[in-house]
């Protein structure tokens, strides 16, 4: 897997909007509709949850191939979808940084992106 670094400004494109769209790469090489989604910046890398948990239709989309694309604001990147160990000390700044991204949000519905569902389905975005 050949990757390239996040831009500066990709990860403030990614910092100063809300959602991103993400499509993943199906096994016949086409992508799948977007879907909007969340997304945070932790240091010089990107991650995104599925609310919803690993059931969601777009993340048992990213099982085929790991492979996939975002947009957000004015970029379009080809990605690599990359799993985390639950187990990760990264979790805790992900709840972190999604609390303060999405803080004037109801409380419950940040909460449910940092859930036990939402937490089990966390993919870190990795350039292509």
């Amino acid at each position: 897997m050949t990757t390239t670094p996040w831009t500066d400004n990709e990860l403030a494109d990614v910092d100063e909007h809300d959602e991103i769209r993400i499509a993943s790469l199906r096994s016949d090489g086409t992508l799948s509709s977007t879907r909007t989604i969340w997304a945070v910046r932790l240091d010089d890398e990107v991650y995104v949850r599925s609310v919803n948990g690993p059931g969601s239709a777009w993340f048992r989309g990213t099982r085929a191939r790991h492979e996939g694309q975002i947009r957000v604001g004015a970029v379009t990147r080809d990605v690599s979808f990359v799993d985390i160990d639950e187990a990760d000390e990264v979790e805790e700044r992900l709840d972190a940084a999604y609390a303060r991204k999405y803080r004037r949000y109801a409380k419950n519905i940040v909460d449910s992106i940092n859930g036990a569902d939402a937490r089990a389905a966390t993919i870190k975005l990795v350039p292509r």
